[in-house]
């Protein structure tokens, strides 16, 4: 393949993504958690124990990946984004207080993109890219992201190749998403607020995330994995994911890259398509309120 290809001459490309959230996504639920201390004391455990151990074992198969982290996390856990960053690993943007977009006006998510911004920075961060709570991206949120120079975002589920977004004169690299490659859907679960009602056996989420790999050797697909270590830390599933690197590395045809890598490989690419959001714009008389 040419050397301006995205897929760098790879069947496949692999992102491992982590999203260190800590307790930001259960208080964007109600302030009134911070006082369950077994519910708070459950999202910490991923900057306390699961991120170090996630170091640790990228460390063994000497890979690099991406953090996506909230400001939250980094004013409140800032000697643990320093130990990502220390690593060589990217850390990218996940808002401030982890609240949905969608949920918010466009001055207020601005706002909030503004702040997480700021809080990275006193961390000795510059993020280039930038992924929405749970995904949930607004028509607003492309443009928020170029505005501020950012060079890539990871929210939207319109593809499973990278693509190049027109936003407002500039261009931005949408690094697609999808939930069958998230382990939120496969173990979250609190009592309250409910987060989820299934705890899967990490056998069960091999053979589903290893079959999703396979066929997307067989697309030429990004393999974007969400993980995050309130879940994916605990050491059953740091195991899985162990043998999951191992499979993957085992190919010799897939990549595995930070997000940024991939963003900075699609931006070369001239064959990357180039698309504008389309809004969905609704007829009343059809779809009633």
């Amino acid at each position: 393949m040419p050397a301006t290809d995205w897929l760098g001459g790879h069947q496949a490309v692999c992102v491992l993504s982590f999203d260190i959230d800590a307790e930001s996504p259960i208080l964007a639920k109600g302030r009134r958690f911070a006082e369950h201390a077994m519910t708070m004391t459950h999202q910490a455990f991923g900057p306390l124990v699961g991120v170090p151990r996630i170091l640790e074992l990228l460390a063994e198969y000497q890979l690099k990946t991406t953090f996506f982290t909230p400001g939250f996390t980094a004013d409140r856990y800032p000697d643990v984004v320093k130990t990502v960053v220390a690593a060589g690993h990217e850390v990218a943007h996940h808002s401030y207080g982890h609240h949905e977009p969608t949920s918010m006006s466009p001055e207020d998510q601005e706002q909030d993109f503004v702040r997480g911004l700021e809080a990275l920075e006193r961390v000795g961060v510059r993020p280039r890219g930038y992924r929405a709570p749970l995904w949930e991206a607004s028509w607003h949120t492309p443009g928020i992201v170029a505005r501020h120079g950012l060079l890539y975002e990871s929210s939207l589920m319109d593809d499973d190749r990278p693509y190049v977004l027109e936003v407002d004169g500039k261009e931005i690299v949408e690094l697609p998403v999808h939930w069958s490659l998230d382990d939120w859907e496969q173990y979250a679960f609190l009592p309250d607020p409910n987060i989820g009602a299934i705890i899967e056996s990490p056998g069960k989420v091999f053979e589903q995330w290893s079959a999703e790999l396979e066929a997307m050797r067989r697309y030429h697909s990004l393999f974007m994995l969400t993980c995050h270590p309130f879940l994916s830390g605990r050491a059953g599933r740091l195991e899985m994911l162990r043998r999951l690197i191992e499979f993957i590395l085992a190919k010799k045809d897939v990549a595995i890259l930070t997000a940024l890598q991939v963003a900075e490989q699609a931006i070369a690419d001239p064959k990357v398509s180039r698309r504008k959001l389309r809004r969905v714009e609704v007829d009343p008389t059809i779809y009633p309120t």
